[in-house]
């Protein structure tokens, strides 16, 4: 390996590394501004200024390529005085308002002038003051404060892919702005506050809420999809005042989408702080006793057949086990938490996961995506696949209108027999699929919904197995999977294994077969009510609640302790962050409340529940870490073909879920989109 010499010490460095990365490798700090190791190199702010030899001014180490034999310093008066010249011209137009400013004590700028500002400028005509922009209800500009590092705008164009924010004019000048001016409308938008170094770019709907060193944070994981995002919830007292990205290289790199960002003001709207009964067609205020014995009541007057529950998307593993102990105990086993009818074959783990890794897709040579549109189902999983577009120009098709994705495809068909081809190899897509390394086969749960989505999952599945494409180096075949609580619902045998279309459930729902129908935090379980007597668990007064009979309050995902498996199989930790809210218990504290009421000593504690869990989960590995050994048993399993065009299911992307539908920031965000629809006559 090349050698560099940095301020006296040897080190070794990989080819194509910059100065700066050299730099890091020997531990030394050199501050920037424009620099980001996740964007391109634009070298615009000049801060990160070195010593080179030879070199009779100072070099940009950003800009730089690291070659054999540099000596570079980094701690010279020469190295000082440059970058405080560089200082004194980014604070000469700026408004020194950090008092007001909402990135004050998270400010690179306010950090960096510590070390290389002046006591007192030289500067003393006046300022440049530049017009607020608009660019939506996620981000508040003052871009007066603006440096013009270009991180945004990198961000939107690279990352993002949706490229709305540009710079205008020259100098002193330039300006940053969308286009007119108009609302961002990526999924990530909200991404460029963190990226800004300096307050130009804020968080509208934390303005002036609280300063960074009130809140308290809390590590945990995102349940607005089946990402599993690593995030910081920043609590003041008990309230959820924001939601940051945490680093993972593996699931979301450091980015996080907006809904995952800003449904957290609708865990504070609609709340359900006591239990309620309906009397006289209407819900009215009770307490736990008297709804636990109405409940307790109902269930005797019923035949266990005649029970069912429903388990919700946001629903973590404990408290899942908890309810599926509580049916047992009542001897139903009519569990569910599929929202509509769609095929999983749960024999096996590797028939539900997202087998190729979400890191795995940048290795990828080839991407189908099969009824999916994956910008708005796992807009972290997109960014992905865009990067793995934008740096290997892998090449993308989809069997099915995807809509308005973030990178360049190519539509194949919109029909089923499009895939028998495939299976069949009359397809030219066949031969790209065999001659790949990593190909990489997404399905969505719009294709699984199909009569022949039981066909096409399975016969994809047996193709790669005869062409010897899965292996415990690479498994093509991947499910994308919508809700945070699926895959370890799977793995928790909440719904028994099963190799045919099960919907037995739904059947019997349908023909009005159950007298008493238990809602776990069920929210989105589309069914029309007749004399089912509804007992609805969860936190907000949503669709779940306005069809119950019995409301029973419960907490949040940021008021209570509980695992959550992504899509990926990776089991992660949701931390308690904030406390439930009035009379709202946990949910596994419900289910013992009930038991005990019964009259029976079958009650279990959390860490009883997490233990089950652990031991109940197949392939488990460790906490964070993917499964281990997921192999296929390479069992055929019969299926017919039905010819049908493959429609991908539009979601309403910010009203997803109950806490989002609660949120004041997702409704303007969904109001500007439909205003968009309209405008442009387009689904993006």
């Amino acid at each position: 390996m090349p050698k560099i010499t940095i301020n006296g010490k040897e080190i070794e460095f990989e080819k194509g590394m910059t100065v700066l990365q050299a730099c890091e490798l020997a531990n030394v700090e050199i501050p920037r501004f424009c620099y980001h190791e996740k964007l391109s190199i634009a070298g615009n702010c000049r801060m990160c200024l070195v010593e080179m030899e030879k070199s009779p001014k100072p070099i940009a180490s950003c800009a730089m390529p690291a070659a054999e034999g540099m000596n570079i310093k980094t701690n010279t008066s020469f190295v000082e005085k440059a970058r405080k010249g560089v200082m004194e011209f980014l604070l000469a137009n700026h408004p020194l308002d950090c008092p007001v400013c909402d990135q004050g004590g998270e400010c690179d700028l306010q950090d960096q002038s510590l070390y290389y500002g002046v006591d007192k400028s030289r500067f003393i005509e006046n300022k440049r003051d530049v017009k607020e922009k608009y660019m939506g209800p996620l981000i508040k500009t003052q871009m007066t404060r603006c440096i013009h590092c270009t991180r945004c705008v990198r961000f939107a164009t690279e990352v993002a892919g949706v490229p709305e924010i540009g710079a205008i004019g020259r100098g002193e000048n330039m300006q940053i702005t969308t286009y007119l001016e108009k609302s961002m409308e990526s999924e990530l938008s909200a991404n460029v506050i963190d990226l800004c170094p300096v307050g130009a770019l804020t968080s509208k709907p934390y303005a002036f809420e609280a300063r960074p060193w009130e809140l308290k944070k809390t590590e945990s994981v995102d349940v607005m999809d089946a990402v599993g995002s690593n995030i910081r919830v920043d609590t003041y007292n008990w309230e959820v005042k924001r939601i940051l990205p945490r680093l993972n290289n593996d699931i979301n790199e450091e980015w996080i989408s907006d809904k995952t960002r800003y449904s957290c003001d609708g865990l504070l709207k609609q709340r359900l702080d006591v239990p309620y009964i309906k009397k006289e067609n209407k819900l009215q205020k009770s307490n736990w006793d008297e709804a636990l014995d109405l409940l307790i009541k109902k269930i005797k007057e019923v035949q266990p057949n005649e029970i069912a529950g429903h388990v919700g998307d946001m629903i973590n593993m404990e408290n899942a086990l908890g309810f599926k102990k509580l049916f047992n105990l009542l001897k139903s086993n009519n569990l569910e938490f599929r929202e509509k009818k769609f095929y999983i074959n749960s024999s096996e783990k590797i028939n539900y996961i997202f087998n190729s890794s979400i890191n795995g897709i940048e290795q990828s040579d080839l991407i189908l995506l099969i009824g999916t549109n994956p910008r708005h189902e796992a807009s972290m999983l997109n960014a992905r696949i865009r990067k793995s577009f934008v740096q290997k120009k892998v090449p993308i098709f989809s069997i099915g209108d995807p809509g308005d994705l973030t990178y360049e495809y190519k539509i194949i068909s919109d029909k089923t027999d499009e895939v028998k081809k495939i299976i069949n190899n009359e397809s030219e897509l066949s031969k790209k699929i065999l001659s790949a390394k990593n190909p990489i086969i997404i399905i969505g749960e719009s294709v699984l919904e199909l009569e022949s989505g039981k066909y096409i999952f399975e016969e994809i599945k047996n193709f790669l197995i005869q062409n010897n494409k899965i292996s415990q180096e690479w498994n093509p075949i991947n499910i994308l999977i919508q809700n945070a609580s699926t895959v370890g619902l799977l793995d928790l045998k909440i719904i028994p294994d099963q190799k045919e279309n099960n919907f037995t459930f739904f059947n019997n729902l349908e023909n009005k077969k159950f007298k008493l129908l238990y809602l776990l935090g069920s929210d989105n379980l589309d069914f029309k009510k007749d004399n089912e007597f509804v007992v609805y668990q969860g936190s907000h007064g949503d669709r779940g609640a306005e069809v119950a009979d019995i409301v029973l309050p419960s907490a949040t995902y940021t008021e209570q302790e509980g695992l959550y498996e992504n899509l990926e199989g990776r089991v992660q930790e949701c931390k308690k962050a904030s406390y439930p809210i009035g009379e709202a218990l946990e949910d596994w504290k419900i289910f013992n409340r009930i038991i005990k009421k019964m009259g029976l000593n079958d009650t279990t504690n959390f860490d009883q529940l997490r233990k089950e869990v652990l031991n109940s989960i197949p392939n488990f590995s460790e906490l964070n870490e993917l499964p281990k050994n997921v192999d296929s048993k390479n069992s055929k399993i019969q299926s017919n073909f039905v010819s049908e065009k493959i429609t991908i299911r539009e979601l309403d992307y910010y009203y997803t879920n109950s806490i989002s539908r609660s949120s004041k920031t997702m409704s303007e965000c969904r109001q500007i989109r439909q205003k968009i629809k309209k405008k442009d006559g387009t689904n993006n």
